[in-house]
């Protein structure tokens, strides 16, 4: 019998997608050098059907993927060879809004923006805020902890996750967490969120709300090098000023946001830098004072504040789109996704340029400056022969020297397809071993996106059924 016999018992034609032209258009995510044809993609409306398919891919040992919007760049909702994706765009509905708990209960499918946009009638919004953040949905950001512009100030979207119903890969249903942002016992809401899609598929997601900030001083900096930018960034954080976000843009960055939605950006500099302050009409007014001295001292070439809602919301979109708008200057890159510690960001940035320079290659730097979170587009021509593979050495040249300096792998992204290779220059053969014992203990066939984030794929070993997933994983004994 057809294993997928069973499924078009439950899905309409409609809703369950066999057809090359729809298999094709879920080969790859936000990586486009990766590409896998799945077997089928199911198109789950309710959470039921959800469960539904988990537990029928359990009965099979079938592989499945939970996908969202395909935003991820690290390659973590690829889909797999003969295995399913589970499409969850139609789980789109916010159950729940509550200003008074200042709480959203929303569904993995409602895109990010649409919860601020509910909130902030109430004058309340959703830190968390991507780069795709028109277009990535919740379930995404959860299953690979997004950052932001704002997560300086704000945080992760662990930080921002109270409480997940889920169900996890063996089909059983499990709540984490609560409404209430005071937990006892293990943190199961923090655990699962940035799994990766290796536990299971998140249902319902509780969000933490935020007052919207009363005010906002927003300011552009332009400097000669991306080295001096860096500096600029290590002095406004060593003064002990937070700001909301400080963001960081060089030439080719800025050649190519100016291109796509001409935001007007200081000229003639090799870097940019932004910095937003925002709260309290006193405290920013305050804060401006000694933002503006710390600037002054860093030497830029130009100084521009924006004037009004329109000017910042032009800055911003000229940094949102810089991904995209890169693919004005060649055919294909890759977004990477390492951490460097904040005092040595203009070190890291020198010799960035060092080895694009010795690769032959050019590279475009967009970044989260205020935590280090490094993202190098390097641009090569995938037509060209070798071109892909001396772009992808040149990635892991900069990942490698993430991990020397004190960083990390990754920063949002997640370690996905893109970075599986990589785990062990960070982390031991013994706590890599850890994870994936830990993976096993809530996925013991390793069916839920398989073949992600461990060096060669996945090696899980089957636990027994019924036992407490920290206990399956030997982290806890009962004895």
């Amino acid at each position: 019998m057809d294993p997928l016999d069973r499924f078009r018992a439950v899905f309409p034609a409609e809703r369950m997608l066999t057809g090359p032209a729809q298999l094709g258009a879920y080969e790859s995510d936000g990586l486009t050098a990766f590409h896998a044809r799945p077997i089928a993609i199911v198109v789950p409306e309710t959470q039921d059907e959800v469960i539904t398919a988990v537990r029928l891919c359990n009965e099979l040992a079938l592989p499945f993927v939970a996908r969202g919007s395909g935003t991820s760049l690290s390659g973590g909702s690829l889909p797999v060879e003969n295995g399913i994706v589970i499409a969850l765009n139609r789980l789109n509905r916010i159950l729940r809004l509550d200003a008074r708990e200042r709480i959203a209960v929303v569904e993995p499918g409602v895109i990010n923006t649409q919860v601020t946009t509910a909130a902030e009638q109430y004058g309340l919004h959703y830190a968390p805020d991507p780069s795709s953040q028109t277009i990535c949905t919740i379930g995404g950001n959860v299953a690979f902890n997004s950052g932001g512009a704002h997560c300086l100030k704000y945080g992760m979207t662990s930080n921002h996750v109270l409480g997940i119903k889920a169900v996890l890969a063996t089909g059983e249903v499990v709540e984490f967490g609560s409404a209430s942002r005071e937990q006892i016992g293990a943190d199961f809401t923090g655990l699962f969120t940035g799994n990766e899609g290796l536990f299971g598929i998140a249902l319902e997601i509780t969000l933490q709300l935020l007052p919207r900030a009363e005010c906002f001083h927003t300011v552009l900096a332009g400097y000669r090098t991306l080295e001096e930018a860096g500096n600029a960034v290590s002095a406004v954080v060593a003064s002990g000023l937070l700001p909301g976000a400080i963001e960081i843009m060089d030439t080719l960055a800025i050649q190519a946001a100016e291109a796509a939605v001409h935001a007007n950006y200081p000229r003639d500099c090799d870097a940019m830098l932004i910095v937003e302050l925002e709260g309290p009409r006193e405290k920013v007014a305050a804060e401006r004072v000694h933002l503006d001295a710390l600037l002054a001292a860093s030497q830029p070439v130009e100084t521009r504040v924006a004037r009004n809602s329109a000017e910042r919301a032009a800055i911003w979109k000229g940094r949102k789109c810089a991904f995209s708008a890169v693919g004005r200057l060649s055919p294909d890159f890759i977004v990477q996704d390492g951490v460097v510690p904040r005092q040595r960001l203009g070190e890291a940035l020198r010799r960035i340029g060092e080895m694009s320079r010795a690769a032959g290659l050019r590279v475009a730097n967009v970044f989260h400056a205020g935590d280090g979170n490094l993202h190098p587009l390097i641009l090569y021509n995938g037509r060209e022969t070798g071109a892909l593979a001396r772009a992808e050495e040149l990635a892991g040249r900069i990942l490698r020297m993430c991990v020397e300096m004190g960083g990390s792998l990754t920063g949002e992204h997640g370690i996905g397809m893109e970075k599986r290779e990589y785990l062990p220059e960070m982390f031991s053969a013994a706590e890599i071993d850890l994870m994936q014992r830990l993976r096993a203990a809530f996925d013991p066939l390793g069916i839920s996106n398989p073949g992600k984030m461990f060096p060669g794929g996945d090696a899980p070993a089957l636990v027994q059924h019924g036992l407490h997933p920290l206990e399956a994983a030997g982290l806890i004994s009962r004895e």
